[in-house]
């Protein structure tokens, strides 16, 4: 008996000790906490074809937007189109009102034109000048001709003996002189016609800067047509009889019918990886169409960059601007990888993960984290297919290092 009272002494100690191990086991230390297992989500971490794609929600806009503005400054004195109205290139729009501006068009068009006249004047005083030099020229290659004439003559009489050489000799030089003359005037001739061909240069380049000056002038006053640059559909033209515009003022826009293009803000995570060519695919009414991305605006604001993105081939029908569609970004092809479910746990940056140890215990884990999709994260380090982690946000336990589950 007494034996026995012994063992069981012995069998009690030994359960009062296992029972304090396991009670300073499971009490959480200064780096642990106690949470309600309930409140805790989690996931398995498994060997599978990562899907390197990004979900985005994109909004409808048209291919290109031409902006219209009012050249010249006036008030609106008429209305020829409506917002929304579609219009061709070249369609009037409105049309301003500025007397000053056809005054002012009127005293400059009137200076040119005396300045084209003027002009005019000078053209023709160096084509009489030109007209002049050659009748000078040939009138003493006449003179010339016919003083050789006269010369040839006495030469003939004086061989003769029939005349003296006081007979020939002012015959002579008057040959001479005229031979002189001659030279001269042609000398004078081909350095004046260089003058005179510059001359005719400038006057014909003055000209023609005075004629492009008058047609900039006349063509201030067709500017007071405002008209579409492109044709497409008339947008946010909100003009209004009697209102006042300066030059440069925006009127409105013309959207290109048909032809659309997708924007979408994109998380700036994927800023390194989003480039221009990228396939896509965008979801209407259970279909998808195919899309390529057109440009990359690197700008981040708010965490955030935005993308445009172009469809292969005709648009959806009944498209409308600042409609909405999901998308799909596809970043690369689907390869195996070791991938743990997406969750609130990366929005600590998805450095560290509460890896399950029994069913108990959650221990906080430094892992490597690359590619995510909505679904998946691929892991490079940190982390084994088969174990279970905590996929709740990991913000209100950033402070420990173990979670009891309870």
């Amino acid at each position: 008996a007494k034996r026995r009272r012994m063992i069981a002494r012995s069998a009690i100690g030994i359960a009062v000790v296992a029972a304090a191990i396991l009670l300073w086991w499971l009490m959480p230390g200064a780096n642990a906490l106690s949470v309600d297992a309930a409140a805790i989500r989690t996931g398995v971490v498994v060997r599978a074809p990562f899907r390197d794609f990004v979900p985005l929600r994109a909004e409808v806009a048209p291919l290109r937007t031409v902006f219209v503005t009012a050249i010249s400054g006036g008030q609106v004195a008429e209305l020829a189109a409506a917002d929304g109205a579609m219009v061709a290139a070249g369609t009037p729009l409105a049309r301003l009102s500025n007397p000053t501006l056809a005054l002012d068009v009127a005293s400059r068009s009137a200076e040119i034109v005396g300045q084209l006249s003027a002009i005019s004047g000078q053209r023709l005083s160096v084509q009489n000048t030109r007209e002049g030099g050659a009748r000078d020229l040939a009138e003493a290659r006449n003179a010339l001709s016919k003083a050789q004439t006269l010369l040839g003559q006495k030469q003939v009489l004086f061989d003769k003996g029939i005349i003296a050489r006081a007979a020939i000799d002012p015959v002579r030089e008057d040959v001479a002189y005229q031979q002189a003359r001659v030279a001269t005037l042609q000398r004078g001739a081909s350095e004046a016609a260089v003058t005179l061909a510059d001359q005719s240069s400038g006057i014909a380049a003055t000209a023609r800067q005075l004629r492009e000056s008058l047609a900039m002038v006349r063509a201030s006053l067709s500017a007071l047509v405002i008209r579409a640059p492109v044709a497409g559909r008339l947008t946010a033209f909100t003009l209004q009889p009697g209102q006042m515009l300066k030059g440069g003022d925006p009127v409105g826009q013309i959207d290109s019918e048909g032809q659309w293009k997708l924007t979408a803000d994109v998380d700036q995570f994927y800023l390194g990886r989003v480039r221009t060519g990228l396939g896509a695919t965008a979801d209407l009414d259970g279909r998808s169409y195919p899309m390529t991305v057109l440009k990359v605006l690197p700008q981040v604001t708010a965490g955030r960059f935005r993308v445009e993105l172009a469809f292969r081939g005709s648009a959806p029908l009944g498209l409308n601007r600042g409609q909405t569609l999901d998308v799909r970004l596809v970043l690369g092809a689907d390869r195996p990888a070791i991938v743990a479910p997406s969750g609130g746990w990366l929005d600590a940056g998805g450095t560290t993960a509460f890896v399950l140890d029994g069913d108990a215990k959650a221990v906080r884990r430094a892992i490597v984290t690359a590619r995510r999709n909505p679904d998946q994260v691929e892991i490079i380090s940190g982390l084994a297919p088969g174990e279970r982690i905590v996929t709740t946000a990991l913000s209100p336990y950033s402070a420990f290092q173990t979670l009891f589950l309870k």
